[in-house]
């Protein structure tokens, strides 16, 4: 990456070729060519109204979910810090959450707030902001069941207010556009007590610690399940738990999983990917799709 452009002023901080393998859970990939971390929305949406348009812009939040290209990332890289990681009960149903909380924040205000149906946040290893673009879910639940309204500062800094039925959810997809920023989501969930809803986050984290590699370098489930399988078993089935290619590895643990065992390059982990779609495809017939983003530039 060798353009530079002309940044505009900013209150936050604003890092030139700033290396992203330590934000994201492969821990391989290059850098962004700017990351942005802006003090508050009014800065945000200030930065991407000035920002040249040409410019690509591009969310992070935890960083799970991602394939980061060895190349890196041109363009700015945005990612929202404390200020937008805080979580307000409404009423008695309802919590306001920045786009920056974590999915374990938001679901542990749930429970201390006596509202049931947002434990399945606490197996989502991501931040709102990601899991309202990707329609995020698990264990039977999803955004799109408790989201009631998105707030989003969009690529030209227009701040705007998505109702649900605007973000066209379908299975792990929104119609949300190209660098448009979540900065904020209001969830609803119903009455519940915070010993059973307790007892459900328990019960979800055991599962996981079960049957994920959760303590490995890893980007959480890598395929999409197809219509009428799961994706892991089409893995299984071809043969690919174990697999490896370079530094990277199919998890034996749970074969939706891709692991950087040290010294993995993303070229590697992608590379294993798209080796493991070629496999299940010629085994059953079945493309499988990329549920992990993959973005920036090969090296």
């Amino acid at each position: 990456m060798t353009v530079c452009y002309a940044m505009p002023p900013v209150r936050g901080k604003l890092t030139h070729g700033a290396p992203l393998a330590p934000l994201v859970w492969f821990k391989s990939g290059g850098a962004a060519e700017y990351l942005f971390e802006p003090a508050d929305v009014d800065d945000l949406a200030a930065f991407l109204y000035a920002l040249d348009p040409s410019v690509p812009v591009m969310g992070l939040g935890l960083g799970s979910n991602l394939i980061v290209r060895d190349g890196g990332v041109p363009g700015v890289v945005v990612r929202l810090g404390k200020t937008f990681a805080k979580v307000e009960r409404l009423d008695a149903t309802t919590l306001r959450c920045g786009g920056g909380a974590s999915g374990i924040l938001v679901s542990s205000s749930a429970r201390d707030a006596g509202i049931a149906g947002l434990e399945f946040m606490r197996s989502i290893p991501g931040t709102v902001g990601g899991f309202v673009r990707m329609n995020g879910g698990a264990y039977g639940r999803e955004v799109k069941d408790v989201l009631v309204e998105a707030d989003v500062v969009l690529r030209s800094g227009e701040r705007r207010t998505l109702a649900l039925d605007d973000l066209g959810y379908t299975y792990r997809h929104s119609d949300l556009p190209a660098g448009a920023i979540v900065v904020g989501a209001t969830f609803r969930g119903h009455p519940g007590e915070p010993t059973a809803i307790q007892a459900e986050m328990d019960r979800i984290a055991a599962a996981r610690e079960e049957s994920q590699p959760l303590r490995s370098r890893t980007g959480g489930s890598t395929f999409k399940n197809p219509e009428g399988h799961k994706a892991w078993q089409l893995v299984d089935e071809a043969g690919c738990r174990g697999l490896r290619k370079g530094g990277a590895q199919v998890s034996e643990k749970h074969c939706n999983f891709l692991l950087n065992l040290g010294d993995a390059t993303s070229a590697d982990i992608e590379g294993l990917g798209e080796e493991v779609r070629a496999k299940v495809k010629a085994k059953s017939g079945v493309m499988l799709e990329w549920e992990i983003q993959r973005v920036g530039v090969a090296k």
